[in-house]
């Protein structure tokens, strides 16, 4: 079902399961908005409303007529010092489809609403615990599939993204108020700043945006993983190779030519990175009706994949297909696998590509070189440090991009000698750009489409 996102009503009480379904030691509902305290005192067997603020207390839960559903803990937790910032319960009950959701329905029985995706975060945000940044980073850091992708989300849940576009709206305004003390004092010969000094500040301001911009590359590359597509002609090895990466047999292998006619696609993690493999078919010349289909969505996955992996067969040079594949391959996302180098009277030819290594995927050796190459391929200035703050974000990179366009405007508008009041639109545009990145200025279709890919109970 599509999330539409519901008007907000301060303080109307929720509930939903926070731990993943499936069986487990324990499942946690949880409980949130101003009666929240009442209805966990309606199906709890202790007195709720008379517990201290984060504390945990054993009881059973019980339904409305007084069966006992489960023995649990009751977690308490009064506003404001909550996940939401509203009054908060926690029953961790037995983990089990069946339990917490029987569970789940006393709860809703005794006044709760189920709470749709992401609404517990949603209503974090709407009371002011977090910003729309580190609201989409409460996501990114359930969703992190590698280490590096965790540790940059934690960096987004701690605000350090919120706390870089605040510093661009602080030196912004102050600009903005100098340029608009001109415009309503025109007479009055003000000397906060020259023209100069007021365009420098504004360059180099826009600098720090631009190089703040350009870490999406590496976020994207961290965050969202990479995908990595096998090409090459047939028979040169790229079924093999892609199951000595992945460590077991997924793509079948045989002598015959063309035995690959479709897209296989795998996912696994080398060092920090996480990837997409895709095996595609061998590319050559051909009139069979399905292995030309096969070919063609192998030339386009060549296409669409951030890493190509062209594979050659050391044992037999450079054939006709390989080489039509050397002279189309984009070099600057391309590894050149010499595969084969197990065989007798294998060779590794010379070309231009920066990235080549060699391979025997049937012996299994030459993967750690590959991984490297395929390492100085995508960080060609090395990964991100733990201190650097990046962007992964493609709604942040946009909104980034917009205010960059609109300063240069601002900038250039203003070194050509335009009168500051025409260019006030420029430089409200800029901070309203900034502004959607933290939410400061955000419309109800945005947050529909930010919660909507939250999980039910977060």
């Amino acid at each position: 079902m599509e999330y539409v996102h519901r008007p907000y009503q301060k303080g109307e009480t929720i509930a939903a399961i926070a731990t993943p379904p499936g069986e487990g030691g324990v499942a946690v509902i949880r409980i949130s908005g101003d009666e929240a305290l009442s209805v966990a005192e309606k199906v709890f067997s202790g007195p709720i409303r008379s517990y201290k603020t984060h504390t945990a207390h054993f009881g059973k839960i019980l339904d409305s007529e007084g069966n006992i559903i489960d023995e649990a803990l009751a977690l308490v937790m009064i506003s404001p010092r909550s996940y939401t910032g509203e009054d908060t319960v926690e029953i961790h009950c037995h983990g089990g489809r069946l339990v917490s959701g029987k569970v789940l329905e006393v709860i809703l029985k005794a006044g709760a609403r189920a709470a749709q995706p992401g609404e517990f975060t949603f209503k974090a945000f709407i009371n002011g615990k977090l910003d729309l940044a580190q609201a989409e980073a409460v996501q990114e850091l359930i969703g992190a599939k590698n280490d590096l992708a965790m540790e940059i989300a934690e960096q987004q849940l701690q605000g350090k993204i919120s706390k870089k576009i605040l510093s661009f709206q602080k030196n912004l305004v102050d600009i903005a108020a100098i340029l608009e003390a001109w415009v309503d004092f025109p007479e009055e010969d003000l000397e906060f700043a020259t023209m100069d000094e007021v365009v420098d500040h504004l360059k180099q301001t826009l600098q720090e945006m631009q190089q703040f911009l350009r870490t999406f590359d590496d976020g994207k590359i961290a965050s969202h993983g990479i995908s990595l597509c096998l090409a090459g002609a047939p028979n040169v090895g790229k079924s093999s190779l892609m199951n000595a990466l992945l460590g077991k047999d997924r793509a079948i292998v045989t002598e015959i030519a063309g035995t690959t006619r479709d897209l296989l696609e795998e996912e696994m993690k080398i060092g920090n990175l996480h990837f997409r493999l895709i095996d595609t078919a061998g590319i050559r010349s051909t009139e069979e009706i399905v292995e030309k289909e096969g070919i063609r969505r192998s030339k386009q996955a060549m296409q669409k994949s951030d890493v190509i992996l062209l594979v050659l067969d050391a044992s037999r040079g450079l054939c006709e297909e390989s080489q039509a594949l050397l002279y189309s391959a984009p070099k600057e996302k391309t590894l050149l696998i010499w595969n084969k180098i197990d065989l007798p009277n294998s060779e590794v030819l010379e070309t231009d590509f920066p990235f080549t290594t060699a391979v025997s995927a049937q012996e299994g050796t030459g993967l750690e070189d590959l991984q490297h190459k395929l390492g100085q391929l995508i960080w060609h200035k090395g990964p991100p440090s733990k201190e650097e703050v990046v962007i992964t974000s493609l709604r942040h990179a946009q909104a980034l991009a917009n205010a960059i366009q609109s300063l240069q405007t601002l900038i250039d508008g203003l070194s050509s000698g335009v009168s500051p009041e025409f260019l006030s639109s420029d430089m409200r545009k800029v901070l309203s750009e900034l502004g959607i990145i933290i939410g400061t200025n955000i419309t109800e279709d945005v947050l529909t489409a930010i919660f909507s890919k939250f999980c039910i109970g977060k």
